[in-house]
């Protein structure tokens, strides 16, 4: 499992310059290492997903980062960007910012907001579900059908 994490993440990233080249933003969706991130480069772009645990050996962190993995679709169509933090020594601003404690699921509004903060893994359901109560979801959802 942690094999797979590392191979997915190390294909899918050029972490480090995603968060650097307004040209490269990262996309919905994506899976990234929160290191080297700064949440405010995500205001009104994204709405962040922080997975955090002291280690990807950790259950409740396999069981979470599985149940986003098999939803990845959902999460990309609200605009959701999930970042993993499994190293502590690391102190990542994600880390510094939020302070978790073992394992924590923190879900942030494009405003910045902490939206939903959890010391268990969360459903892709309660996810979404969360997510399509807000104003700027709906307002979102309206766009896309060509209202306003």
């Amino acid at each position: 499992m942690n094999r797979l994490i590392f191979l997915v993440l190390s294909v899918l990233l050029p972490f480090t310059a995603l968060a650097q080249s307004p040209e490269d933003k990262p996309e919905a969706g994506l899976i990234a290492p929160a290191h080297g991130f700064d949440l405010a480069d995500f205001l009104w772009l994204f709405r962040p997903i922080v997975v955090f645990a002291d280690t990807e050996a950790d259950p409740r962190f396999s069981e979470q980062m599985e149940r986003l993995r098999d939803e990845l679709d959902l999460m990309a169509e609200r605009d959701v960007l999930i970042l993993v933090d499994t190293k502590p020594d690391l102190n990542s601003q994600a880390r510094r910012q939020l302070r978790p404690r073992g394992f924590q699921f923190v879900l942030i509004g494009k405003d910045g907001r902490v939206l939903m903060r959890r010391p268990s893994p969360q459903s892709v359901r309660e996810i979404t579900r969360s997510i399509d109560k807000l104003p700027t979801r709906q307002r979102e959802i309206e766009e896309r059908r060509g209202g306003r």
